[in-house]
């Protein structure tokens, strides 16, 4: 509409004009290098006007040959672009795809249709990779290092490799560069996470969590169990170090692990034993305790019997009277107890203790060597010792801290697993029992070897020598 009005208005004037002449006509004349040319003023405004447009032709046909080289090579390198982009992007596709030829043909080609070196250097280093040239990936990631618009790029990819290759301290190294580069780069932080951990660095390791955590990169839950977990590994190298500044540290750490993770059993068991090294056994005592009435622990048991290490086994057995009545429902309550009297020589209790065991549980190994013991210390039937360690040969293996990565089994907890390095992987329950068949049936061979240790020692087997066969 306004293109329209304006139109009709330029139009109006060149009426106007034109009108306006023909109310006044007139001529023209010029002189000059003794010519005389008269001509109508209409006749030479139509004149000026067709040499204004001549002019103005002839200047733009100037700039068209002049400008046309460049145009042409500008186009030229427009297409070029273009097809280098899209080569570009079908090699890309061709890495996602595993195709390893056609990511070559198509990396080769944007190579050299593109003069940006950026661009191609990171599909060069993923077709390396896709066609299995680790030395060349390399070469292309470090050259990516050296621009700044790349280099996260190629610190990701030689970051990758490193850990491929199983170089944990390469791999230490770049995750730690690209964290420094990338803070707010959630997988930048879980990897150096990763890392420290594998490598035991505590220290460093917390200082990240806590930034992996305000990335919401680690749950609230597992960053407040992994922080308890460094806690306990950072308070037992503390109270390693010897007393001093060094015990007041490892009281600090492994209270405030506690504190995070309530049901941590290794935290709570190594504060209480530190509280009982400082002179402080009631407040052992009494952690101790807290923890048994929650979820009773044999670690727990153990560091409750080392509080008083003085004391004599019938001061003892009573005192574990009074960690089996805050939770006498649970079976290593019983076992607890039954242990502490059988040491006491109260027969009769720990026979109930461990018959009450028995009853809600399969007897496992452990508590069919511990009947082995009462049956050899109190007077009875001999052969009940040898029938006990037959069981304890038949019978389910007792829980042990095993790693829920790899299932190997280890003989005291730890954050990293001894095997996998897995960390917080060990877990207390009880391992897998693979039944072997042989020729005489799947229980023939076991109890022959017990029957041979018992008939070997008089009045009974020994239960010494049956701990050593089992």
């Amino acid at each position: 509409m306004l293109r329209a009005l304006v139109y009709f208005v330029q139009l109006a004037l060149v009426i106007a004009v034109a009108v306006w002449l023909a109310e006044r006509p007139g001529e023209v004349a010029v002189e000059w290098l003794g010519y005389r040319l008269e001509a109508p003023v209409g006749l030479l405004l139509a004149a000026v006007l067709l040499v204004a447009a001549a002019t103005a032709l002839g200047y733009r046909a100037w700039r068209f040959v002049r400008r046309s080289p460049r145009q042409i090579a500008r186009a030229r390198a427009d297409s070029r672009r273009r097809r280098g982009y899209r080569a570009l992007t079908q090699g890309m596709v061709a890495v996602a795809a595993g195709d390893a030829d056609e990511a070559r043909r198509q990396s080769g080609r944007a190579e050299v249709l593109l003069n940006e070196p950026p661009l191609t250097l990171l599909l060069a280093a993923q077709t390396a990779q896709l066609n299995g040239d680790e030395a060349a990936a390399r070469k292309y990631f470090a050259a990516m290092l050296e621009r700044p618009e790349t280099s996260f790029l190629g610190l990701r990819g030689l970051l990758t490799q490193a850990l491929r290759g199983g170089d944990d301290a390469e791999a230490l190294r770049l995750a730690d560069r690209a964290h420094r580069e990338r803070p707010k780069a959630a997988w930048a932080a879980t990897t150096l996470l990763d890392l420290q951990l594998r490598a035991g660095d505590w220290s460093g390791a917390e200082g990240t969590l806590r930034q992996a955590a305000r990335l919401k990169a680690v749950a609230p839950a597992s960053a407040q169990r992994r922080r308890a977990v460094l806690l306990t590994e950072r308070a037992r190298a503390a109270a390693a170090a010897g007393p001093g500044a060094g015990a007041d540290a490892a009281v600090r750490l492994a209270r405030e692990a506690v504190k995070l993770a309530p049901g941590l059993v290794p935290a709570r068991a190594l504060l209480a034993g530190l509280f009982a090294r400082t002179g402080k056994a009631r407040a052992a005592s009494k952690l101790i305790e807290l923890g048994w009435a929650a979820a009773p622990h044999p670690a727990l048991a153990v560091a409750y019997a080392e509080l008083h290490p003085d004391e004599t086994p019938l001061a003892r057995a009573r005192r574990f009277e009074r960690l089996f009545a805050l939770n006498p429902r649970h079976r290593e309550s019983h076992l607890a107890v039954a242990e502490a009297a059988l040491d006491a020589g109260l027969w009769g209790n720990a026979r109930s203790h461990f018959e009450a065991a028995m009853s809600a549980a399969r007897p496992s190994a452990r508590v069919c060597r511990l009947m082995a013991r009462l049956e050899e210390a109190a007077p009875g039937d001999p052969a009940a010792v040898r029938r006990w360690l037959i069981e304890a040969s038949q019978a389910d293996p007792d829980p042990a801290w095993i790693c829920d990565k790899c299932g190997t089994p280890a003989a005291e907890w730890r954050a990293l697993c001894g095997h996998c390095g897995a960390f917080d992987g060990l877990d207390w329950r009880s391992p897998a029992q693979a039944a072997v068949p042989t020729l005489g049936g799947p229980t023939a061979a076991a109890p022959a070897a017990l029957l041979t240790v018992g008939e070997a020692s008089p009045g009974g087997a020994s239960v010494d020598a049956a701990r050593r066969v089992t």
